[in-house]
């Protein structure tokens, strides 16, 4: 019986990274991450204000808990429903599932367009097209601090956006990388102070917790494939990203962020935050592009890692 065999697992997997680099997103009316949006906004509208403490914590529990087992199960509903059709099916369907709840090429168009405008001296360009990578405010950031920004979300989503989900997957199956997925676009839309002191307070404790293993293995696949891959200093990675992992307020990104720092020899800093790597030189265009390349490495690396987990499950289970 082929039903939870490792190996249609990694095919599922290999066919979804396939799709990611080939295809483009799905439209918004039925991309799963949308409509994870979707409901955690229904939720926030439906949730205590934030001048109410204790219910707005209690709400923000209760979405803690009930988007991920919603998607979670959701998944785990057409995982059972695409074996019962077959195989090909299965990895056809599910790999296109699959391929919804991460992104590499993605990432790095994201960050291609930055430098593209960079090196154009397009600067208003490269702060415009900052958004759709990093959540703070880009419109008077220096020519620098934008090419840092541009290479610590890298730096920090090669967790977010590929390795935890595979991570997820390999362990949990489909089920497990949708309410990873689904944990991430929570603390994306509310794990922030201020506003969200209370409501997002669950989401964003949650987050840090399933990352605690994905970003230590992030950073260190980081490394492998920046001295294999690239060419690039691992001791120096490794020194800093040793360092400096404290220095950010999340407990899991200045460990990736602390070896692409090393790795390009660049600083990284987000001013009133966090400066990593000091002592280092100010990034530039070229500097994003090397971060780039060093992600695609981080994915190829990754990639027989989740393999051998996968494999590693199905003995285990039998």
């Amino acid at each position: 019986m082929w039903s939870g065999d490792w190996r249609v697992e990694a095919a599922t997997l290999l066919v979804a990274l396939l799709v990611d680099l080939v295809t483009r997103e799905a439209p918004p009316a039925v991309h799963p991450v949308v409509w994870m949006g979707k409901l955690i906004a229904w939720l926030e509208r439906l949730s205590p204000g934030p001048d109410h403490r204790v219910p707005s914590l209690v709400a923000g529990v209760a979405m803690a808990a009930l988007v991920p087992a919603a998607f979670g199960g959701v998944a785990w509903l057409a995982t059972s429903a695409l074996r019962q059709i077959g195989l090909i099916a299965y990895v056809v369907a599910g790999s296109v599932l699959l391929s919804t709840t991460f992104a590499v090429r993605e990432l790095g168009r994201a960050a291609g367009r930055t430098r593209t405008a960079m090196e154009s001296g397009d600067d208003p360009g490269a702060r415009q097209s900052l958004r759709s990578l990093v959540s703070r405010d880009t419109r008077a950031l220096a020519r620098p601090l934008v090419a840092m920004a541009a290479i610590e979300s890298v730096a920090e989503n090669t967790t977010d956006s590929f390795v935890g989900p595979w991570l997820a997957f390999a362990l949990f199956g489909l089920p497990g990388a949708f309410a990873y997925r689904a944990i991430n676009t929570l603390d994306s839309m509310i794990g922030y102070r201020g506003r969200y002191e209370y409501l997002g307070k669950a989401a964003a404790r949650l987050d840090d917790l399933v990352n605690l293993i994905p970003a230590r293995l992030s950073a260190l696949l980081m490394l492998l494939a920046g001295r294999l891959l690239c060419g690039l200093p691992a001791a120096r990675g490794r020194r800093v990203a040793v360092r400096d992992r404290r220095l950010t307020a999340s407990p899991n990104a200045g460990w990736t962020i602390g070896a692409a720092a090393g790795l390009l020899g660049v600083v990284l800093e987000k001013p009133g935050h966090y400066r990593i790597g000091d002592g280092l030189r100010d990034p530039g265009p070229s500097d994003i592009g090397a971060a780039i390349r060093l992600g695609y490495a981080v994915a190829a690396v990754a990639l027989p890692v989740m393999v051998g987990v996968l494999a590693l499950r199905g003995w285990v289970w039998g």
